[in-house]
């Protein structure tokens, strides 16, 4: 079999042009706050300080509090791909998700809830105070759901959607999480 070289993605190179941008330090790693400042949720106003947070603990890899430039590339197709689910399900272009979009999105993901719980969603992620959701809220609180179900699978034994367990292992459960 010949060797075939591995093509050089396309993107490396616009990538490392907006890591140098972000990376206003010139430290050779991304912290939070130059995450922030870089990212918008599309409203001119800079991300959640929460899911920017959130984001850093999900792709620092190397556990340095920062993102360097592979890890950069992860968040930013993260990213990305967040960003194309989030216009598909802002149905009305309004820049940000209702009730009404964030249950079809939900529910499109697998996710069976009450109205009751998708009040409580918005008033928790709605930080506008507007009744709907912005995109990086939307990142904040997909993540979130989707790091509570998977630390809820882990005790759902039985796969019935019910789980036992004590006060501590509640307390542990919640403390341990990355959300």
């Amino acid at each position: 079999m010949a060797y075939a070289p591995q093509p050089t993605p396309p993107n490396q190179q616009f990538l490392w042009g907006i890591f140098q941008k972000v990376d206003k330090d010139r430290s050779g790693a991304i912290s939070s706050d130059e995450l922030q400042q870089a990212l918008s949720n599309g409203s001119w106003t800079t991300f959640n300080p929460e899911t920017v947070r959130l984001m850093i603990g999900m792709f620092d890899k190397d556990r340095t509090g920062t993102i360097n430039f592979q890890e950069f590339g992860s968040l930013w197709k993260y990213v990305t791909d967040w960003q194309s689910t989030f216009r598909s399900y802002d149905k009305d272009n309004s820049g940000a998700i209702d009730k009404v979009e964030l249950k079809t999105a939900l529910t499109n993901f697998g996710y069976r809830l009450s109205d009751r719980f998708y009040d409580l969603l918005i008033r928790k992620f709605d930080r506008s105070g507007r009744g709907n959701v912005a995109f990086d809220d939307f990142i904040q609180c997909c993540a979130v759901i989707q790091t509570l179900t998977n630390s809820f699978k882990a005790y759902d034994t039985n796969r019935n959607g019910w789980i036992s367990i004590n006060y501590e292992q509640f307390l542990t459960l919640v403390f341990s999480l990355k959300a």
